[in-house]
């Protein structure tokens, strides 16, 4: 012994040695991926934004159909912004999660230190983080094309798009957790144009002869449109639209819990 008091070291403090980053860090690092491979996809990033894109644009330069009562830029925008909602909370999430089962990405993330409460976590952060960037783009365009918001209604506008993100990606684990990936595939694309053809997305539910208006308000489709609208447009708050949102999001996410397979 030369007298030299041993040094004791907490190799899990070290680099190297396998100690699990903290929680927060690995669920960002897991969001920043997702939401790389979202922007990165071409599929995803057609229906991410450049067919939101293009229903703005065509709305903007033409006369029909008739979207309801305000400016119709103002009217374009707000269901253009509803719409990225779904291409990116439903239909690009179902579509990663079916793929992702299939090929057993989401068995493998679930048994690692992220979890699945943080995998599930990053997925709702990606999703945020991709309409940030989408609402950015349609919102720039859609500046230029004349469209001035309501900024009394930004905050309610705030909470129906957290609502309807709650809602359609609890609808994308239902639909993605359960179905067969290429099901997946049809059944999501399938939504998304039925969605926004005939679901209130961009034109109000009330301009639906009676008695669908009435079917077509309680979708979450109509109800994330038109909750965009009266906060958007006339600086309303929605709250019925808003309760609506929440119901919806209540039981697909208690089927999803119920039903969702984290493999084939």
């Amino acid at each position: 012994m030369n007298g030299t008091a041993p040094t004791h070291h907490r190799t899990e403090d070290r680099p190297g040695t396998g100690r699990a980053a903290p929680v927060l860090r690995r669920v960002l690092a897991q969001a920043g991926f997702e939401a790389r491979g979202l922007l990165s996809h071409g599929e995803q990033l057609l229906v991410s934004v450049i067919l939101p894109l293009l229903a703005l644009l065509g709305l903007a330069f033409t006369d029909a159909p008739s979207l309801g009562d305000g400016a119709r830029i103002d009217v374009a925008a707000a269901g253009v912004l509803a719409l990225a909602v779904i291409s990116t909370a439903f239909t690009g999430q179902a579509i990663l999660l079916g793929f992702e089962r299939r090929y057993g990405v989401l068995r493998m993330l679930g048994t690692t230190p992220l979890g699945r409460g943080g995998l599930l976590l990053a997925k709702a952060l990606s999703v945020l983080a991709v309409l940030v960037v989408q609402f950015l783009v349609l919102g720039v365009v859609a500046w230029f094309l004349g469209w001035r918001p309501e900024v009394v209604g930004v905050p309610a506008a705030v909470l129906v798009t957290l609502a309807g993100v709650l809602a359609f990606a609890s609808l994308a684990a239902l639909v993605g957790g359960t179905l067969r990936a290429e099901g997946v595939l049809a059944v999501a694309n399938l939504f998304w144009i039925l969605l926004a053809a005939l679901g209130g997305v961009l034109i109000s539910a009330d301009r639906y002869p009676a008695p669908w208006d009435t079917v077509v308000g309680l979708l979450p489709s109509a109800a994330l449109g038109d909750g965009l609208r009266t906060a958007l447009v006339h600086g309303g708050f929605p709250a019925l639209e808003i309760l609506v949102l929440l119901v919806w999001a209540a039981a697909a996410s208690v089927l999803a819990s119920r039903l969702l397979r984290w493999s084939d």
